[in-house]
């Protein structure tokens, strides 16, 4: 005889909502997903109309609604496999093709055809395909890796670099193709850093704790401040400057191994 107070159809009530709860899907975190993947469509729209620093503000958007979804997921205790999927697939568009295509229309279709017409289109999908690969390493590498460093720059950096120099060359007068050369190296190089071994951090554990340093809270403000000024410069300073910290980590790292070599030898 069952002497509980449960109900007999209890457990298989609770089963069946387990199983409703583990088909469906959240709404606060995959909606900045989806907002970011909007933001990486619409960028392809205004390149292709044209609209180059449109194109490139409106990947700066993805890239920070794209900043949103994982630490809300995080802070909601909403992180699903799902939602680690669908954000890989929006950052595919918004950071991998968005940006290539914006490279390629402002700039790099102006190569000779006769000559160098093959290389613009070439760059452009060296940069797609590293993207693509860059979230593959990641997405495997998840739950195994340091959460405080990157391997390779990230998709989101990488895309502000291209984007913020669109956004503040539109602004300055400066077009596509007089420069089409530093943009086609340029292109080339970021693609490169975000398959490359190179560490950056993450800023990921700069939200886990509930305080923070007054110094820090102070440093954000002036941050923001600063940006607000000039955005369109302040980011393109800030995203190079970060794509340039990996390599020059590990060349100072290299360096400071090789001048303790030198100490202890006889």
């Amino acid at each position: 005889m069952n002497n509980s107070n449960t109900p007999p159809n209890a457990s298989a009530n609770t089963s069946i909502d387990q199983r409703r709860r583990g088909r469906g899907i959240y709404l606060l975190p995959n909606l900045f997903t989806s907002s970011a993947l909007l933001a990486g469509f619409y960028a392809l729209i205004a390149a292709y109309g044209g609209e180059y620093r449109t194109a490139g503000i409106a990947i700066i958007v993805a890239m920070v609604l794209d900043g949103f979804d994982g630490r809300v997921a995080r802070m909601t205790n909403t992180t699903t496999a799902f939602g680690a999927e669908y954000d890989s697939m929006a950052d595919m568009v918004s950071f991998g093709v968005a940006p290539s295509f914006l490279m390629y229309t402002w700039s790099l279709e102006s190569l000779p055809v006769e000559s160098y017409g093959q290389l613009g289109w070439a760059a452009c999908f060296v940069y797609t395909g590293c993207c693509a690969l860059r979230l593959a390493r990641f997405n495997v590498q998840v739950g195994v890796a340091d959460k405080r460093f990157f391997q390779g720059l990230a998709c989101p950096a990488a895309a502000a670099v291209l984007a913020s120099l669109v956004w503040v060359c539109e602004e300055v007068g400066v077009k596509g193709p007089d420069i089409v050369w530093l943009v086609f190296i340029l292109t080339l190089a970021i693609g490169l850093f975000m398959v490359s071994t190179f560490m950056y951090y993450s800023f990921k554990d700069l939200g886990d704790s509930k305080k923070i340093p007054f110094a820090m809270l102070f440093g954000f403000l002036m941050l923001l401040v600063v940006t607000a000024v000039d955005p369109a410069k302040m980011i393109l300073v800030a995203s190079l400057g970060y794509a340039i910290a990996g390599p020059a980590y590990a060349l100072f790292r290299w360096v400071r191994k090789r001048n303790k070599r030198a100490m202890h030898k006889p």
